[in-house]
């Protein structure tokens, strides 16, 4: 414990904007075929270094089978809080829970990103036990402690709601359940929050039956997965309301609040609309004590011959852009939208939330158009999980979403890839001197920067 905040947490979004650069990615890799354990990269992306664009550390974990999805820090700028008793702990631990496994791994990055060690190991039985919950997933440092997202209840995730529990920043022990009253919200997914205006926002994808096996296509023609945000007072834990996107709406993913927490807006991003085939994003704000939603961007799914098209597709004709990620940047100006299906990634002007402008777009791979990379490098499924660095001048993603669903959509195989783009005042442009092809046999999701990027911090305070 030091005697001084972290230097990598900010009281407000323009001091993170106003730091150094990240130096090292931490990139989730999963075993394609679960033969062998998932794993922890740690890429160097320091312009200018010699190893730039490479692995230099890969971290291989004891067991098999767990499918790493999301994963987070144990602090970050929300311990600045002034309801928190954490004020001196360190950004120096990944929380990496198995989505399949409900185990989840503590890695220490310190002293070096480059000798990153496995701390702790909880197992499934102890968090079941304290929370009654598994199918770990979401992992947010919050001013108390660490928020953990489960999708799944016990006895294969269906005999009680899922939600959220707490862990100990210091210790890692499993604290016990956030939420003790579930509310009415029965599916999980992400969650984030506006800390001195005290509440959360939480999203919906489906129980772990609609999910760990492959996408229910009855499910989803028949408006089965989640559709719904629900809002949370913070501090008393109690649900305020839940807003109902519209049943065609399916699957509510990523969840963005403006960083600016003067500011009572934000994005919700939808997979898929059932009616279309469109993906959408949604904003959210709060008026006069209630929310509200309206969809504000829509992408349309895209035209394509039944020969280029996965058997799940081939009865729709076309490609839907099944909206996997978004990501705002910390000024909150630009939202960034990628398209696992249709192969792209979308810049958009939200200078005014109700009117996003579509500003500049990228393709790379997709089901349909499998557009290469300017160096000519084929990208294997399409553009997944974004991560947009403190400053907003690069974003990197991956190309893996969850591995049953990418075999029934790429059955061709998602080898491991990350690429970055950099944002200047043309919009997106690749970075051409950085792809990183992840070891034979691994797929990649979650990226971390470390001293945290546009995903992981929550603030206290407004820009100046």
């Amino acid at each position: 414990m030091s005697l001084r905040p972290d230097p990598t947490f900010h009281a407000s979004p323009q001091l993170a904007m106003d730091s150094p650069a990240e130096t090292f990615s931490f990139t989730l890799l999963m075993s394609d075929d679960s033969k062998q354990p998932d794993a922890l990269a740690v890429i160097d992306v320091t312009s200018g270094s010699p190893t730039y664009g490479q692995i230099v550390h890969k971290l291989s974990m004891p067991y098999k089978g767990d499918e790493f999805h999301h994963c987070g820090w144990n602090a970050c700028s929300s311990a600045l809080s002034p309801f928190s008793a954490h004020a001196f702990v360190e950004r120096r631990y990944l929380v990496i829970p198995g989505l399949r496994s409900s185990r989840i791994y503590v890695i220490d990055t310190k002293p070096h990103p480059t000798k990153a060690k496995i701390h702790r190991v909880i197992e499934a039985e102890e968090i079941l036990r304290k929370t009654g919950y598994s199918r770990t997933h979401t992992v947010h440092c919050g001013p108390e402690g660490i928020y953990i997202g489960a999708l799944g209840g016990g006895a294969g995730g269906t005999d009680n709601s899922p939600g959220i529990f707490l862990m100990d920043c210091d210790t890692f022990d499993i604290l016990g359940r956030w939420n003790e009253e579930p509310g009415p919200q029965r599916m999980q997914y992400d969650f984030w929050w506006n800390l001195p205006r005290d509440y959360m926002v939480a999203s919906e994808w489906g129980l772990p039956p609609q999910f760990e096996d492959g996408l229910r296509l009855d499910d989803l023609l028949y408006n089965r997965y989640g559709h719904q945000l629900h809002f949370w007072e913070l501090r008393k834990r109690r649900h305020l309301q839940t807003l109902d996107l519209g049943a065609n709406h399916q699957m509510v993913l990523e969840v963005r609040p403006a960083h600016d927490p003067s500011k009572e807006f934000g994005f919700a991003g939808v997979v898929i609309d059932t009616n279309t085939l469109a993906g959408s994003v949604f904003t959210w704000w709060r008026e006069g004590g209630k929310f509200y939603a309206e969809k504000t961007i829509t992408i349309p799914a895209e035209p394509a011959p039944a020969d280029r098209l996965p058997y799940i597709l081939k009865r729709f004709g076309a490609v839907p852009p099944l909206l996997a990620d978004i990501a705002l940047s910390l000024d909150d100006r630009y939202l960034y939208v990628s398209c696992w299906g249709t192969g792209e990634v979308r810049q958009y002007d939200v200078s005014d939330p109700w009117q996003p402008v579509l500003v500049s777009q990228v393709w790379l791979g997709g089901i349909a158009r499998h557009t290469l990379h300017p160096t000519g490098k084929r990208f294997p499924g399409g553009p997944q999980m974004l991560e947009l660095s403190l400053d907003g001048k690069r974003i990197y993603w991956t190309n893996s979403f969850y591995s049953t669903w990418d075999n029934q959509f790429y059955p061709g195989g998602i080898p491991g890839v990350q690429v970055m783009a950099h944002v200047g005042k043309r919009g997106l442009e690749f970075a051409n001197d950085f792809w990183v092809e992840m070891p034979e046999g691994y797929r990649a999701h979650q990226i971390r920067l470390n001293g945290g990027d546009c995903s992981t911090d929550s603030f206290c305070y407004p820009s100046m």
